[in-house]
Order: structure tokens, then C-alpha cells, then sequence
């Protein structure tokens, strides 16, 4: 065994199912152990390392920011977390935004302002929450209630109540659960951790009329599926319906964390001074680098980019579909893509990193591919070629 790993053991809580790979460097989209082999990367931290590993461009913004001051607290501004913010609001339908640090942790504040907003502007009793069945949300008490997955919640009863299940792009099973108590929905426009499942427009459209027309607060939970991945900014734009809450994550900060709720005005006046915080949101290193992250997506050309891979991407799935029975289904938008699969994940996955291919699964049966943005056409072939010779 790595000596590292044997260290590793001793000292960090066994949280994880971790491979026998200690990350030494990365450059692109290529990564390399502390033994010196490389891998193509097609998790990029689970959707997070957008620009690839030694981006100069981030790297240079993040060290200038952090040579000035490294962190500020929400006492003060910052002008690195204006900007990031201006840019959010100039090109979404959202006004307003709120720093926090991951995922989780924007849920939890989109539950919470959804909360805040129905006592305020509905009633005292409005604090259901309509979650999706195999969603994810993330591993904080009120995220991890959300997630309308059991094997996540085992052993962490209680948990928050008023939160309730609907079948995913079933708007009947949405529609029964409403009631005068409901003060939100909340659904991820592609399910990730559920097994790559995108929503139908249909679906969306209807929850979107529905929300409307009884006043509950839409959430869409963008922390895996936004910052790109679908090829627009924000993957609402992709389906053209417009929440009243997203949330951020994962890209947004390209490898630092960040977390960030965005809503309408309307909604984001059920929070007042002192309803909610964060010590670490907001903060100026990783924001300078967020900026490089929506200005290569919203300037340079990324998005357009995006579209083109991820259409490659997918051709190139569904081929290797056609020549191996295995696999049952591809499916995804842009550079978020799975391919389901009738034989065992987890010996794939292995043997792919054994061939230098970070691949990761989604689901129950489900190979998830999430590169960095920046992937090329030949770097999918090379991991195309690793896995019609695996399979």
C-alpha cells in the first residue's frame, strides 16, 4: 500500500470509499499520482475543476488577490464578490445573491429563505418543502432531508420535517402533494448523483405555472448541472424556464470553495440583517477566481465550446452503445452525460484508472462523465478508446 494512504488511514475519518491514487500534479485535463502516471480526467472533482488543473489565468488572479488580503468579513464588502455578484445578476433572471461555501450550504439556504419568505408573505403554517425522489442535495441535516434518496438519510432520523417526495418529470405526483402549506419546490434540472437523469421541459414548465399560480417559491438546485455544464450559464436558460431561487456551486469556484444562492428580489425580501450567514462566503481569493470562471464562459467562448464536446461526447457514446450490449442507455446534456449499464460499476471504474481514465459512477448503474469544460475531441477519443477496450 501508498505510504501516504497508510497515513491518510490513521489520521482522517474513513467518510469515503476512496481509490488507491494520491494526486501529486495536473495540468489541463490531465492529472498525475505521486508515482508519476497520468490519467485523462473525465470527473474533474466531481464537476468542480472546470478550467482544468494550472489554468494561468485563474492561478494569476487568485495569487494577485491573495498577496493583497485572503479574507473579509461579511462586516465589510469586498470588491471580488461585487463583481462576481454583477455578473451573476447581469446574465440571469436572479437579482440578488448570497456567498456561502458548497452546495449543501446553498440549499440549505434556499430551504431557509423559502421558509422565511411564505411566514413573512403567506402564513405561519406554509413550510412544506416538495423534494424529487433520487435527488440530491447535499449532507447537512435539512439537505440530506431533501434528498429523496434512503440509503443517504440511514441512521440520521430524525430528520427536518414538512418535507415531501414527488416522482421526478411526474407533474400529477407534484401537483397531489401541494397543499396551503407548501412554500416550495425544489428540483435539480439534471438529476447527478440520481443517475444523470435530465428533467423534461414539459415537467418543468408545468411546475413553473403551477408555483406561480399558488404562490410557492420555485428552487432550482443547479450546484452539479449550472456554472456551463449545459452548454448555457445557467441550466434553467438551457430549458427556459426561470426559478425564483438557484443555487451554485462546485464550477462556480473552480476548485476553491464556494457556494451561492441567487433569487428574485421578490423572494430575497424574506431575508432581513442577521437571518442568515456565513463566515467564509463571499470570500475575495476564490471570488477572483470565479471571475476568470464566467468570463472564459460568458467572453472567451467556453459556452459555445461546451456545446460542441458535449454533442461529441455523446455521438461517441452512443456509438460505443452500438457495439457493446452492456450498455442500456446514454443520456445527458452538454458535458454532464452517463451511460447506464447492466454489468458491475465499480470493476469499470477500476480497471479505467488502471488504464489511465478517471471515470466515476452516479446512481445505481450509472458511468458518470463531468470533464473539465475545457475537454477537446481528442482527449474524448482517447477516453472513448479506453473504454470500448475495457468493455
Amino acid at each position: 500500500m501508498n505510504n501516504w494512504i497508510k497515513r491518510g488511514e490513521k489520521v482522517v475519518m474513513k467518510t469515503y470509499s476512496q481509490f488507491p491514487l494520491v494526486y501529486k500534479e495536473g495540468n489541463g485535463v490531465v492529472v498525475k499520482d505521486d508515482t508519476g502516471k497520468e490519467y485523462i480526467d473525465f470527473v474533474s472533482g466531481i464537476a468542480v475543476n472546470c478550467l482544468g488543473y494550472n489554468n494561468k489565468k485563474y492561478n494569476t488572479a487568485v495569487i494577485n488577490q491573495f498577496s493583497k488580503f485572503n479574507h473579509c468579513s461579511n462586516l465589510y464588502w469586498n470588491k471580488p464578490s461585487i463583481e462576481v455578484a454583477e455578473i451573476l445578476t447581469k446574465n440571469s433572471d436572479l437579482d440578488k445573491v448570497f456567498y456561502c461555501n458548497s452546495g449543501a450550504e446553498s440549499n440549505e439556504a434556499a430551504i431557509k429563505l423559502a421558509r422565511k419568505y411564505a411566514k413573512k408573505f403567506k402564513n405561519e403554517e406554509c413550510v412544506e418543502i416538495i423534494s424529487m425522489k433520487q435527488s440530491f442535495h447535499g449532507r447537512t441535516i435539512a439537505a440530506i432531508t431533501a434528498t429523496g434518496q434512503t440509503k443517504y438519510q440511514k441512521g440520521l432520523s430524525p430528520l427536518l420535517p414538512g418535507i415531501k417526495y414527488a416522482e421526478f418529470n411526474n407533474f400529477e405526483s407534484v401537483e397531489k402533494l401541494v397543499t396551503k402549506k407548501t412554500c416550495a419546490v425544489i428540483i435539480e434540472p439534471i438529476q447527478g448523483e440520481g443517475g444523470i437523469i435530465p428533467a423534461e421541459k414539459e415537467f418543468l414548465q408545468n411546475v413553473r405555472k403551477l408555483c406561480s399560480k399558488e404562490n410557492i417559491v420555485l428552487v432550482f438546485d443547479e450546484v452539479q448541472c449550472g456554472v456551463g455544464r449545459t452548454g448555457e450559464l445557467f441550466a434553467y436558460q438551457y430549458y427556459d424556464v426561470v426559478p425564483d431561487i438557484v443555487t451554485l456551486a462546485k464550477g462556480l469556484g473552480a476548485g476553491l470553495p464556494i457556494g451561492a444562492m441567487l433569487a428574485k428580489d421578490k423572494i430575497a425580501n424574506g431575508f432581513e440583517p442577521g437571518d442568515h450567514a456565513s463566515t467564509f462566503g463571499g470570500n475575495p481569493v476564490v471570488c477572483s477566481g470565479s471571475k476568470v470562471v464566467l468570463n472564459e464562459l460568458l467572453n472567451n467562448g467556453l459556452l459555445q465550446h461546451i456545446k460542441e464536446v458535449g454533442k461529441y461526447l455523446n455521438d461517441n457514446l452512443k456509438k460505443l452503445q452500438l457495439n457493446h450490449s452492456c450498455i442500456t442507455n446514454v443520456r445527458g446534456i452538454g458535458l454532464m452525460q452517463g451511460i447506464e449499464i447492466n454489468c458491475n460499476i465499480k470493476d469499470i471504474v477500476t480497471n479505467a484508472m488502471k488504464n489511465g481514465l478517471l471515470i466515476v459512477g452516479a446512481g445505481n448503474n450509472v458511468i458518470r462523465f463531468v470533464p473539465p469544460l475545457i475537454i477537446t475531441k481528442d482527449e474524448i477519443n482517447k477516453a472513448i478508446t479506453i473504454l470500448d477496450d475495457l468493455l
